[in-house]
């Protein structure tokens, strides 16, 4: 046998060897990349379920005293009944010829029969008192006579938005209206004062209110409205009436769905 022969199969088995060797090396630091990362996920997630069990509510020891809860957690919105009652303000014309409207006070008062968490119907009675400018043909011994207007009116309410702090609802609420315009008058007519008649007539209020929850039951609520009458035939009046008030709920309390 010839020595270079021998000497290049010595050096392609050294070569092979040095190649295996190589490739066992990769396969190693390969291997222990592999091990490192999947220590580092075991780690993250046993790091979650630890912060998961520090989330938990830990029961407090005996004997410790807890906080009462919270005065509106209460708040569910599920009383059949709510009862309003307040104090009102209207802007008010009185008549087709006068110079100034009257501005009057009175009162609202409000029972919601309440269908759901969102839905109601309302029954509503509202009286506002005052004294109203004058048309251009007033005799002279009228100032400022006294008017008066009766509403009697029922429709559906809807809660838009609540939570256990506040809510505010909309509604329609459709019936008539009294109004008394010559009170004040005398021998005069209303004719003579700009003023309508004393009349029934039609009338609506679409407004809303906004709700603040002080308890489960007891609210303060502001209720902002446009009214519409139709006095004499002359078409809807629209008039601005505002009331701040008290809502109590009560009756029996139904299932509210979670």
């Amino acid at each position: 046998m010839r020595p270079g022969a021998v000497s290049w199969k010595f050096a392609e088995k050294i070569l092979r060897c040095g190649s295996f060797g190589r490739r066992w090396r990769i396969r190693r630091l390969k291997g222990s990349w592999s091990s490192r990362l999947g220590v580092a996920a075991l780690a993250a997630v046993m790091g979650l379920f630890a912060a998961a069990g520090h989330a938990q509510v830990v029961s407090p020891p005996p004997g410790a005293t807890l906080p009462p809860p919270a005065p509106l957690a209460g708040v569910k919105y599920n009383y059949r009944w709510e009862i309003y009652g307040g104090l009102a303000y209207s802007h008010f014309d009185a008549g087709p010829n006068t110079f100034q409207g009257a501005n009057l006070g009175g009162y609202d008062a409000r029972a919601i029969w309440e269908l759901s968490r969102r839905w109601g119907v309302g029954f509503n009675g509202r009286g506002y008192f005052g004294t109203s400018g004058v048309g251009a043909t007033t005799p002279a011994t009228i100032h400022g006579p006294f008017v008066a207007e009766y509403m009697f009116l029922g429709g559906p309410e809807v809660r838009l938005m609540s939570n256990e702090h506040a809510a505010m609802m909309l509604h329609g609420f459709f019936g008539g209206s009294y109004g008394d315009f010559q009170h004040d008058l005398g021998s005069y007519t209303p004719q003579q004062v700009g003023f309508f008649a004393n009349q029934f007539a039609p009338a609506m209020a679409l407004g809303g209110s906004i709700d603040l929850n002080r308890s489960p039951r007891l609210v303060f609520r502001i209720a902002p409205d446009a009214l519409l009458t139709d006095y004499g035939n002359n078409g809807f009046n629209e008039q601005f009436a505002i009331s701040v008030g008290v809502v109590y709920r009560m009756g029996h309390q139904f299932k509210v769905k979670q």
